[in-house]
């Protein structure tokens, strides 16, 4: 402690000297364009946070030491400019445009910094990529814009879980999601939904429009700042605020959109369907004969026997004239709305003079989903406030409230899904003559369930945080932050009796959650001003987070009726259950910054982090991180090129970690039992007091650079993840009563590369075109985990290979000669027996590219934007294919229109056995033969948009209006047979890229209208 007190008088010290002795300098911001005066321009000493705001007409007044050089101007939207000071008292500048890109301020942690002095690798997306987009959630918005950030959504649902991967996937048994740090404060963003159905996303309570911008933190030098918590990268997310010298400005944006499946997949229709199943009778016929199973007397008798079977089972489902209906039913017209609206309007206000900044806003968000009954509802506000009491102190509040409304349907794996209609008969009806939900159908009647079922998730939550600076000196200032989260979600469902699960009976429950994050923040950054060619600046504070969740849940059943849904008409409480838990970090940390002559740069930043997830031997890591970097275009030999504007070096290495496992897995768990009202304790989890922190180090070089007057501009990184003690779900003998138990076992890694290139082509008074293209390539290998084999479902993790893999047997094709599946034995040869194919790596479903491709024009008032995505090199295995596509192998279901192409007759060449309801013609799961390639290359959005010009303004009296309209997902390449922007599983490590009855993703235009007064 003494220490620290000493560095402090030190820190003092320095700027006391340093700030000794003070001029002051006046002038006035203006547009070079225009003249029009500047308000809210950033006016800054060189090497140093003091400095001030020019006013609503320009101006501006600044102290400064009489060592001070430079003053630095910003301004969003402009180019920084360096003005020297001499023996000026009065400097005037004309602010024009220029390249952004390397010189914005860009959000790190606890602070901010110029790119230009950057060492670590972020990505910044600009609240004009995220506003007025028919999305729940802002992640949608920024897919395929942030090279080596994979973002999937999973399925067309409204509110479900997306799955975000920054620089791959780190961990196995642990989360990889990224921690996301909302104005300063780390959010839930982990599902708190009843793990029976899909998880859902608790960052759709952000409002998009509410957001400035989103920094994505991804090496370890950026990151390391958070410590245990940014193994899998940090996402930084910026609320607007309000700017001193600004008018108040009124922002109203509308917009309303309509959505359709992006594709719909092909099954058969009632003839082809009457026609196949017919086949499928006379080719098990002929194959009982031809091996003398039954001992028929003739073929065409074998031929009679089945189809007789088949004629009376479908006489059963779909009545006699099952042949020749007149019913033809598409299920897919009943999963699907015939068009989804989403409704949304916004409206902020914005403003403040030199004591007080302002943002408010309000919200309203309804869309439905393409799929029926799945819908989502938000209501919103925010407060952001910032008040200057004088030049040493300043306060302020970041505040949002949201409540929202989703009604859910079942995960993909249940009958009562929309999305499993699919596998019904053609010639059944969905409704039978009084317009109730048809019983007699080949399965459960999904329709059933949208009549006389609902689940229902409403949300609660208040997002905010209260903060004082207080600048003990011009270069030293502190922050204080206050922060909390708190998350209250209420789930309750009903099932009718006439519902498979009411069981005649009629059952609900209800689920009640409250998740509260509390976190403080505070710390010193120090900025003292030694000359013009050293810069020093410094951050050191301590974090304290303390998460408390608590839930309760009871169920029951014996509805009288269905007139009362709730709980209270429940005849029988059948169950209840409670549930507290509380997990707490403590932190400190530290980063240095340093630059020689804006052209030498430095950083290094350690954080201690200690969690209640670990036992007391355990409980703290440390992680370190340093960076260098050469701004090379600043040196002699180059200062002076008219081609070369930017050059830099940049190289880092650091280490962070990971605790994302939830609570107590270091303890030996006992549950409560009751058998049959006997109260008691059963053994229930295995723990390891020696678990501690899974630790990511990660090498990162990079190059960025801008050429021809800035016209292009771009940065190649390239990384070297390499990820050990991971925390490993490991299997241990069942012997011991357990299956599993936590443990640090093992390592991974990932390596990739990431190219981000921007071109201004065109820029012309009247008419600009930009270019925006990144892609990443990223390669992942699982290098050891004790031997053992990591398991789920199809996939699983294995030594030597990336995570993910698909293990199966391997599908051969067709024999020609009998129509048999084939399958490749261990030997390379090929086999009818589904019992002798090997079973091996079929696929991944991480790709190795990722990327986005962006044109925007504008041409005086008129402004069209063209958005592409792609990835690359992972495949889809289509989990249904087992029931859907196996010449009804697997039973009645409706066949997809590839059987149409099956083998009939000895030497036809095909990839489809011949059809077979009986007998089985070799065609079993789980196999290869429902692999496919998930490539893809989307048109994600295409944005037509005009302004109004101010001639027509100035008449209605506004400062802008914009009308636009916007189509996204409205074009797809891929080789998959459905929508390759699917993953049933949708946020497991090891889980992913499966197809099992999904729902596509939505096909939407959307018309908006943005107006400002």
């Amino acid at each position: 402690m003494l220490r620290l007190y000493s560095f402090m008088s030190m820190l003092m010290l320095i700027s006391v000297l340093s700030f000794a002795q003070a001029k002051r300098i006046t002038g006035k911001v203006t547009d070079s364009k225009d003249g029009n005066a500047l308000p809210g321009v950033t006016v800054k000493i060189k090497g140093t946070n003091a400095g001030t705001i020019t006013q609503a007409n320009g101006n501006y007044e600044l102290s400064v030491p009489e060592n001070a050089t430079s003053l630095i101007f910003s301004f969003i939207g402009y180019a920084d400019k360096e003005v020297e000071i001499g023996g000026k008292q009065t400097i005037n500048v004309a602010m024009g445009g220029g390249s952004k890109d390397i010189s914005e301020v860009v959000v790190v942690g606890y602070g901010s910094q110029n790119r230009r002095e950057i060492t670590g690798s972020v990505t910044k997306i600009a609240s004009k990529e995220i506003a007025n987009q028919p999305v729940a959630s802002f992640e949608s918005s920024i897919q395929g814009k942030a090279p080596g950030v994979v973002i999937e959504s999973g399925s067309g649902k409204v509110g479900q879980g997306m799955k975000i991967r920054i620089r791959g996937t780190s961990s196995i048994s642990a989360s990889s999601q990224p921690l996301y740090v909302i104005d300063g404060m780390p959010v839930i963003s982990e599902s708190m939904s009843d793990s029976g159905n899909d998880p859902t996303n608790p960052l759709v309570d952000i409002n998009p429009n509410d957001i400035e911008s989103v920094e994505v933190l991804k090496d370890a030098s950026a990151a390391a700042i958070y410590g245990a918590r940014a193994a899998n990268g940090v996402v930084l997310i910026t609320t607007k605020k309000g700017k001193a010298g600004e008018k108040t400005n009124i922002e109203l944006n509308v917009n309303t959109s309509f959505a359709k499946p992006t594709m719909r997949r092909k099954f058969l229709d009632a003839q082809q369907y009457a026609t196949l199943v017919q086949e499928s009778a006379v080719m098990d016929g002929k194959y009982d004969f031809a091996h003398k199973i039954n001992n028929f007397p003739t073929e065409q008798a074998a031929i009679d026997y089945y189809q007789k079977r088949v004629d009376k089972r479908m006489t059963a489902l779909a009545g006699k004239d099952w042949r020749t209906s007149s019913v033809n039913t598409d299920w897919q017209d009943e999963e699907f709305r015939k068009t989804a609206h989403t409704n949304q309007i916004d409206l902020s206000a914005s403003g403040g003079n030199e004591k007080t900044k302002y943002y408010a806003s309000g919200s309203y968000s309804d869309q439905e989903a393409i799929v029926i009954v799945n819908r989502f509802k938000r209501y919103g506000a925010r407060l952001n406030l910032e008040h200057t009491a004088n030049s040493r102190l300043s306060f302020g509040v970041n505040m949002g409230v949201t409540r929202s409304e989703l009604n859910r349907i079942s995960n993909d794996n249940a009958f009562s899904t929309p999305g499993q209609m699919v596998a019904q008969l053609p010639m059944s009806r969905p409704y039978d003559s009084l317009g109730e939900p048809n019983p007699n159908t080949l399965y459960y009647n999904g329709l059933v369930d949208k009549k006389y079922a609902y689940n229902r998730q409403v949300s609660f939550r208040t997002i905010g945080n209260a903060f004082l600076n207080y600048h003990i000196l011009p270069s030293l200032a502190f922050r204080s932050e206050l922060g909390t989260d708190i998350y209250n979600l209420n789930e309750d469902f009903f099932q009718g009796k006439q519902t498979q699960d009411g069981k005649g009976i009629g059952r609900g429950g209800d689920n009640i959650t409250q998740n509260v994050n509390l976190n403080t923040n505070n710390y010193f950054t120090f900025t003292p001003h030694i000359d013009d060619k050293n810069n020093i600046s410094a951050v050191v504070g301590m974090s304290y987070l303390q998460n408390d969740l608590r839930g309760n849940a009871v169920s029951g059943e014996n509805y009288p009726s269905d007139a009362v849904k709730n709980l209270g008409g429940a005849g029988t409480i059948t169950g209840g259950s409670s549930n507290e838990q509380r997990y707490t970090f403590l932190s400190y940390f530290m980063r240095a910054n340093y630059n020689y002559k804006g052209k030498y740069l430095a950083s290094f930043s350690i954080r201690s982090d200690g969690s209640s997830r670990f036992g007391p031997k355990n409980r703290y890591g440390w992680f370190p991180a340093g960076s260098l970097g050469w701004v090379v275009s600043e040196e002699d030999f180059l200062k002076g090129s008219k081609v070369l504007n930017l050059l830099k070096i940049r190289a880092s290495y650091g280490k962070t970690g990971n605790a994302e496992i939830g609570q107590n897995n270091y303890y030996t768990l006992l549950s409560v039992t009751n058998y049959p009202m006997l109260p008691g304790f059963s053994p229930t989890q295995l723990g390891d007091p020696t678990l501690h922190w899974e630790s990511t180090v990660q090498a990162d070089a990079g190059v960025e650079f801008a050429l021809f007057d800035n016209r292009l501009s771009g940065e190649i990184d390239y990384y070297n993840k390499q990820t050990s003690d991971l925390l490993l779900k490991t299997n241990v003998p069942l012997s011991s009563g357990y299956a599993t138990i936590y443990r640090n076992a093992g390592s991974l890694e990932n390596k990739g590369v990431e190219v981000l290139l921007n071109s201004r082509n065109i820029q012309t008074r009247d008419f600009t075109w930009t270019t925006s293209l990144n892609v990443a390539y990223n390669k992942n290998r699982v290098k050891s985990i004790n031997g053992q084999i990591i398991e789920s479902g199809v996939q699983r993790a294995v030594e030597g290979e990336p995570i993910g893999v698909f293990y199966m047997q391997r599908y051969a094709g067709v024999d020609p000669n009998n129509g048999d599946a084939l399958y490749y034995t261990k030997d390379g040869k090929t086999t009818n027996d589904y019992a002798q194919a090997d079973r091996g790596v079929v696929g991944k479903s991480n790709p190795d590219w990722t990327g986005g491709f962006t044109n925007t024009l504008s041409y005086k008032g008129i402004d069209l934007s063209v958005f592409f995505t792609f990835v690359q090199g992972n495949q889809i295995y289509n989990q249904a294919g087992q029931y859907q596509s196996v010449g009804f192998g697997g039973g009645y279901d409706n066949q997809t229109a590839d059987q149409l192409n099956r083998w009939q007759k000895p030497g036809d060449i095909t990839n489809i056995p011949r059809l077979s309801h009986f007998l089985g013609n070799g065609n079993q799961s789980p196999s290869s033969q429902w692999i496919y390639d998930g490539s893809y290359i989307r048109l994600k959005q295409v944005t037509l948009g005009y302004n109004l010009p101010k001639s027509v303004l100035s008449t209605v009296k506004l400062s802008s209006a914009r009308i636009f309209v916007a189509g996204y997902n409205l074009w797809t390449k891929t080789k998959y047979i459905s929508d390759p922007e699917v993953n049933t599983n949708t946020l497991g490590n090891i889980t992913g890229g499966i197809d099992f009855y999904t729902v596509p993703q939505p096909k939407t235009i959307t018309i908006g209208l943005n107006v400002k007064f």
